[in-house]
């Protein structure tokens, strides 16, 4: 499954999960990578769609260039892994920062989207959306003892309090790579974090929805992001805004939290209402 292409004057990795169905091609959240999807492929995403999971410039196996973290930069990518592959027009979706990007794809490239999917991303999140992420940020750069240590701190992190499924692991493992010294660090670059977060947060999201024309379906998860009492990270109410501002979106609620959705209960309404909206 794993793929490699040049593009943009960099070397992009993907996921290829081939299949006879329509191409959903899927960007992951801001420190994310492409394993992030696994826990929707043992869900039956796949043979439903072939699915393209994309690691993004700066995280995963996908080169790391100093600079260069533009909502523009990473669309340029993504239109050029398109280019290479020959795929005049994909099914479009991502979670989290990667729901953005695919916003901003559709609004600025509509010839290349046919349908649009936003797993937990709207034009506005919960007001405090910059403290309730810095627990994935912080763990970014910062060397560990082995595997087992750096998965034990991901374990304890707020937004998995009381819930672990193993599932979830492969995207971990493929989150590190092993230093000489045999500790582990995280692949995303914290450098390219911080830029792509400035940039996203100066982004007019409000001005580019009503330039998406293609049928949209945002699926939303309304779990708290963190200790009990927490609230999530895109409540109800700024999720169903930014349906409400589509031409053509769609709303679905989602069990779990912002990233435990992806898996389980979460994982299995997510695979049910892809499939159904890119049958219609």
């Amino acid at each position: 499954m794993d793929r490699f292409l040049q593009t943009n004057g960099i070397r992009l990795h993907y996921l290829d999960h081939a299949s006879a169905g329509p191409t959903l091609l899927l960007m992951p959240g801001l420190t994310a990578n492409a394993h992030s999807f696994d826990g929707l492929v043992s869900a039956g995403l796949v043979p439903a769609v072939r699915l393209l999971a994309l690691d993004l410039r700066g995280r995963g196996l996908s080169d790391k260039p100093e600079s260069g973290y533009s909502l523009a930069d990473h669309a340029a990518d993504v239109i050029g892994l398109l280019d290479r592959l020959e795929l005049d027009s994909v099914i479009l979706g991502g979670h989290s920062y990667g729901g953005l990007l695919g916003l901003y794809l559709a609004a600025h490239h509509p010839e290349r989207v046919k349908k649009l999917v936003v797993i937990d991303a709207a034009a506005e999140m919960h007001p405090d959306t910059r403290r309730l992420i810095q627990p994935a940020i912080d763990r970014l750069g910062k060397p560990v003892p082995s595997w087992e240590s750096y998965l034990a701190v991901v374990k304890v992190m707020p937004f998995f309090y009381q819930w672990w499924d193993p599932a979830i692991e492969s995207y971990f493992r493929a989150d590190i790579k092993t230093l000489p010294s045999g500790q582990v660090v995280s692949r995303s670059s914290p450098a390219a974090i911080t830029e792509a977060v400035e940039h996203v947060l100066a982004e007019a999201w409000r001005d580019k929805l009503p330039l998406i024309g293609q049928p949209t379906l945002l699926l939303n998860a309304t779990g708290g992001y963190g200790l009990p009492g927490a609230p999530p990270l895109l409540p109800r109410e700024q999720a169903e805004a930014t349906v409400a501002a589509l031409p053509q979106g769609s709303y679905s609620e989602v069990p779990g939290n912002h990233i435990t959705m992806l898996y389980g209960a979460g994982a299995a309404r997510i695979v049910e209402e892809i499939v159904k909206f890119v049958s219609n």
